[in-house]
């Protein structure tokens, strides 16, 4: 295990001002967020431009080039359920920094994305589900072991290929987190990486406790090995706990002023 990766989630579509700057390819709001993830310890930008059914290949190209020349050459997670839109983006990607991640492959109808990542040497986040929830971690592990052997039969390096437990809403699946935990921790004494859209356990929840529920549920899966995450970085309590799990876990050496690094 290594320093904690942070994946930031602020630049997705779903958001009335990222996806009106998306339309207008208006810079402005985009690199302002940028910005302010890269400044609060993003490692990775995510890039959602949603399904992009037309015009997709254009608008990933244009917002990686945006990122990039802006943010001298930031590694990006490229996130669309438009293959084509993703490939395009690679095309364009500047690797100094970090491979891109594909976001994100399944073991169903998304399983090509991996051939995509295998084929253009990227990292792919690979959600550890077929169809929906699985019923249980054996269900989940079957399929993170058949991504893996698909990856690894296309020439791929098995730490290209960050699993993804998938994080579930506490508010309706609250007995499912245990579960969660359980196959995080299967995935890390197997060696594997790991990633994931954590903030979405808090989803549904009054805005004061999100950052509360999310900060303690990223401590306690890095406690149980998890890797990376795909989350919200100006969460000053989830940043002040991801920081303090790093030192802990002894992946950062201990400063007085390590909250301000």
């Amino acid at each position: 295990m290594g320093k904690f990766i942070i994946i930031g989630e602020r630049i997705h579509c779903i958001s009335p001002v990222i996806k009106e700057a998306m339309e207008k390819r208006d810079p402005a709001p985009i690199l302002k967020r940028a910005d302010e993830q890269l400044k609060a310890g993003a490692t990775y930008l995510d890039l959602n431009i949603g399904p992009a059914e037309k015009g997709g290949e254009e608008l990933m190209q244009w917002g990686v080039k945006l990122l990039q020349e802006n943010f001298d050459n930031v590694p990006i997670a490229l996130d669309t359920a438009n293959q084509k839109a993703i490939e395009a983006g690679i095309k364009v990607y500047n690797r100094s920094k970090g491979k891109p991640i594909v976001n994100s492959a399944d073991d169903g109808d998304r399983k090509s994305y991996i051939d995509l990542a295998a084929a253009n040497d990227a990292i792919v986040i690979a959600l550890c589900s077929k169809a929906g929830v699985p019923s249980d971690n054996e269900e989940r592990q079957t399929y993170c072991l058949e991504m893996l052997e698909h990856g690894v039969g296309l020439g791929m390096e098995s730490e290209d290929l960050w699993f993804d437990p998938l994080f579930l809403v506490i508010k309706g699946m609250q007995e499912k987190q245990k579960e969660t935990l359980e196959f995080i921790s299967w995935l890390s004494e197997q060696g594997f990486n790991s990633t994931g859209g954590l903030s979405n356990v808090s989803n549904m929840m009054p805005k004061h406790i999100r950052p509360i529920m999310d900060s303690t549920m990223v401590a306690i899966s890095i406690a149980h090995g998890l890797t990376s995450a795909i989350v919200n970085p100006c969460d000053q309590r989830l940043m002040e706990a991801v920081k303090s799990a790093d030192i802990i876990m002894n992946q950062t050496l201990f400063a007085d002023s390590y909250l301000e690094l």
